[in-house]
């Protein structure tokens, strides 16, 4: 059985299909890297560039005056170890919150099979079409006033925290994958005595090591690049995030210490990826087939 393709073997056996062939591919390959290595590439070079070439126009490609100090000037004038910590708390406890109850939804959802379960999911995965600046004024106004308990979570971490319970995607993710689990499995554990929750703890989770990354990560992302939900949520400067803070301190600061301060925040969630790519996409595809 042949492999249908956009050229046909006939086409690429002939030298002429061939260059074009391999051109065509090194042109899209090469502008597709340009769109997005360049702006990461602009951010790193200007970071060690002198506050005259950094302003330059046009722009140097190349820095033609080498300043690392910018670096260690970003790290010393807006404190950020301080505002890594914070943000690495925030960010870690999310996740930790994620992993335990975005994990129970999804598994109630997928084995338990609660009344309304569907009606329950098809709800929640309604809400990933609802803009997220649609629900920062409801998000502010209960986190400000919590119902029934009556407290203000204001410059607490969990106004960070319980918000990022509520991630559908992740739910969802979690739930297709638990689907793709053979109920054979469970249902011999089940004869064996084995509770749900002793079935979730001992077979469940163990085989689900690569959603359980992909989530994480997302989890861990998700805190550390967002900006406009912390800022709204933590004004005390001692407690704000990474992005917050670089915001807030960025008045009269030269221009190249504030980018090299920007690519100090961008390298952590740079390095998961590259790191946990390969994770990524298995954990991502993992409950696409059942088996």
């Amino acid at each position: 059985m042949s492999t249908r393709t956009l050229i046909s073997p006939a086409v690429l056996a002939k030298p002429r299909g061939r260059r074009l062939y391999w051109g065509a591919f090194a042109l899209i390959t090469g502008g597709f890297t340009l769109v997005f290595l360049g702006p990461l590439y602009w951010l790193i070079s200007s970071g060690f560039k002198d506050t005259q070439e950094v302003v330059r126009t046009p722009p140097t490609l190349v820095p033609e005056t080498f300043t690392p100090e910018n670096y260690s000037r970003a790290w010393e004038v807006m404190d950020l170890s301080s505002l890594l910590f914070n943000t690495f708390y925030y960010a870690f406890g999310a996740l930790a919150f994620q992993l335990v109850l975005d994990v129970a939804a999804a598994y109630s959802l997928s084995k338990l099979r609660p009344v309304l379960g569907k009606a329950i999911l098809g709800m929640m995965l309604a809400t990933l079409m609802i803009p997220a600046t649609v629900l920062v004024v409801p998000q502010y106004l209960t986190v400000l006033d919590v119902p029934i308990v009556e407290r203000n979570l204001l410059n607490t971490p969990w106004a960070i925290w319980l918000p990022s319970v509520t991630n559908a995607f992740n739910i969802f993710l979690l739930k297709r994958f638990f689907d793709s689990i053979p109920k054979e499995l469970l249902d011999a554990a089940s004869m064996d005595g084995a509770s749900p929750m002793r079935i979730l703890w001992s077979i469940v989770l163990p085989i689900s090591r690569p959603i359980l990354g992909v989530v994480s990560i997302f989890a861990v992302v998700g805190v550390w690049k967002d900006f406009l939900w912390p800022m709204l949520t933590l004004p005390d400067p001692a407690k704000q995030t990474l992005n917050v803070g670089i915001y807030s301190l960025s008045n009269g600061v030269p221009v190249n210490v504030l980018i090299a301060a920007l690519t100090i925040a961008s390298l952590p969630t740079l390095i998961v990826f590259l790191v946990f790519q390969r994770n990524i996409m298995g954990g991502l595809t993992a409950g696409s087939l059942k088996g």
